[in-house]
């Protein structure tokens, strides 16, 4: 009878209640709208992690094209690389391994599928995993999967002091890491993804060898948001303090700064083998396409012809230009902290490197992005489960085809915003003008970690 509310079904309601539940707390997640996220946008991009602006690249494109009609192969890859092993996938991970002075190269379909390999199959039974307490959500699938799911342990993100207090709490614990009969697996991202902070590479294997002289302790370093940006022609963060040598495995992908798919492990041969063995997110699914590793080469050639060094200079010289910009007006403005500020390792003048990662830490992250999107800017919000409960900001990412202008003009909307928010008080980031405002952020929230 018409009107009569369909039956729904046990699954329904479990599946609707969990989504209401984070709708209610405002983090359910949706797709981004096309018309805000895609390249041609109107707005200024300050969300994609397009960190070279390759994507836009005329030469590259044209390059690519070029490439991509000359090739023998173009169209798919046949299958998994256990059943059709292309010859153009076999040279990239040779290029790959020499290029980033690695033993041997294994091409994965992504970072994701890389780490969740490694992770799930390499430790043993008796192994330790140690990860920063901010590691990418992969690495986590990937030890849930793994022989260590019950031996995992986290370290306070980037403390060296912690790192060293878990180390030796696990070597006096468990008589086979002491002996050397077990081995201890540690990850660590070179540059983080929602904070832009360093992992201290050089301190963490140092202490590594220090606390574990049987050498069965392992550094993993996972460098997808370094990768083009830092290092030697943009090898990364290992090869800039030539590192090398002392890391097990390192992980670049050609999604973030390359503007293509994919990732590569660099590692040696005996991991390389027990991979093409054990690893199910390699062994069982279709090998990335000949376009894909066509694009792939395409962006290293950018890398070794130096136009990558050249746009990696810009972008740094961008994101140092904004947060010293930023930082004493938000001082001078009397801009109270607990609204808008930079993080710790922002808030004063840092000797570190600059990173195109700048998060804006408010608890209102909503309703600041949404004023920045009517005023022509996309930076995203970003909330729990992403980050830490009271760890919300609005993520900027820099991209080498911003503009100083750029910089000015979101720096200019986010004082903008924080002054009508003071004026206005507290009550005024939840008026209806904002909450309708923010409605077009809500549409294309996203909050996984890219």
């Amino acid at each position: 009878m018409a009107g009569i509310k369909a039956h729904r079904s046990a699954l329904e309601k479990s599946l609707e209640a969990a989504l209401e539940s984070r709708e209610k707390r405002w983090i359910r997640r949706r797709l981004p709208d096309p018309n805000i996220s895609s390249s041609n946008s109107p707005l200024v991009d300050f969300s994609s992690n397009d960190y070279l602006s390759l994507s836009n690249s005329p030469t590259l494109r044209t390059h690519f094209l070029q490439r991509l009609s000359a090739a023998p192969d173009v169209l798919g890859s046949g299958g998994s690389r256990l059943l059709v092993n292309g010859r153009a996938h076999a040279a990239l991970e040779a290029r790959l391994a020499d290029f980033f002075k690695s033993e041997t190269a294994l091409l994965f379909n992504s970072g994701f599928d890389a780490n969740v390999g490694f992770f799930s199959c390499i430790p043993q039974p008796g192994d330790v995993v140690v990860y920063d307490e901010y590691i990418h959500a992969s690495v986590h699938d990937g030890i849930r999967a793994s022989r260590a799911r019950d031996a995992q342990f986290a370290f306070s993100h980037n403390s060296v002091l912690d790192l060293r207090r878990v180390l030796m709490r696990l070597k006096e614990e468990r008589k086979g890491l002491a002996m050397g009969e077990n081995s201890l697996f540690l990850a660590v991202e070179s540059l983080y993804s929602m904070d832009g902070t360093f992992a201290p590479l050089a301190e963490i294997v140092d202490l590594l060898d220090e606390v574990f002289p049987a050498k069965n302790g392992y550094l993993v370093v996972d460098e997808a948001h370094s990768t083009g940006i830092y290092g030697p022609q943009g090898r990364g963060r290992v090869a800039m303090l030539g590192l090398e040598d002392r890391v097990l495995a390192r992980l670049h992908t050609f999604g973030k700064a390359l503007a293509a798919t994919g990732a590569v492990l660099l590692t040696n041969t005996l991991v390389r083998d027990y991979l093409l063995n054990y690893a199910r997110s390699l062994i069982y699914t279709t090998s990335l396409s000949y376009a894909n590793i066509i694009a792939g080469d395409c962006s290293f050639d950018m890398l070794t012809n130096g136009t990558a060094q050249h746009l990696s200079k810009r972008l740094l010289d961008l994101s140092a230009y904004f947060t010293d910009t930023l930082r004493p007006l938000l001082e001078s403005r009397w801009i109270p902290p607990s609204l808008v500020s930079l993080p710790s390792h922002l808030s004063q003048v840092s000797h570190q490197d600059p990173s195109p990662i700048i998060p804006i830490m408010t608890p209102h992250p909503r309703p600041l992005s949404a004023y920045l999107l009517a005023l022509g800017m996309n930076a995203r919000p970003i909330t729990w489960p992403t980050v830490p409960k009271g760890k919300d900001r609005v993520r900027v990412c820099l991209h080498a085809g911003n503009t100083k202008e750029d910089m000015d003009r979101l720096i200019d909307g986010i004082l903008a915003w924080a002054e009508e928010t003071v004026q206005d008080g507290t009550k005024a980031v939840l008026t209806t003008r904002t909450l309708r405002s923010n409605s077009l952020v809500l549409a294309g929230i996203v909050e996984s970690k890219l």
